[in-house]
């Protein structure tokens, strides 16, 4: 049942707001999904961090919970946002050790940089 023709102009719709910023907007691209996939195969599907049993790891062999981590933050390094030498394939816990500060951006590094050689 209509309430009136369907030709009528009932006035305009409400804007929709976007949501999020330019780096909330990145993590849903396509390129976004393909390099986080790439990386992770770099990395054999393991936590880099558990493999070297560093930063209390309590099972090395981990590939639970895993995520890719920007070793140089989206807010300060944009631009590198999709290069293999700034992303490393970590643990959950490792990631959030990493984002405080508790793992030195050099030792992330230095892990991203044995990787990037094999």
């Amino acid at each position: 049942m209509r309430i009136h023709d369907s030709k009528y102009d009932c006035g305009k719709k409400p804007q929709r707001k976007k949501k999020g910023n330019e780096k909330d907007r990145f993590r849903w691209t396509q390129a976004w999904q393909k390099k986080r996939e790439e990386i992770k195969q770099r990395d054999k599907y393991l936590c880099q961090i558990c493999i070297r049993n560093l930063y209390d790891t309590f099972k090395q062999y981990n590939y639970i919970d895993l995520e890719v981590h920007h070793a140089e933050s989206l807010e300060d390094a944009f631009d590198k946002r999709l290069d293999n030498d700034n992303l490393i394939t970590i643990c959950e816990r490792h990631h959030e050790l990493a984002e405080k500060g508790d793992i030195p951006l050099k030792v992330i590094l230095d892990i991203i940089k044995e990787q990037e050689a094999q």
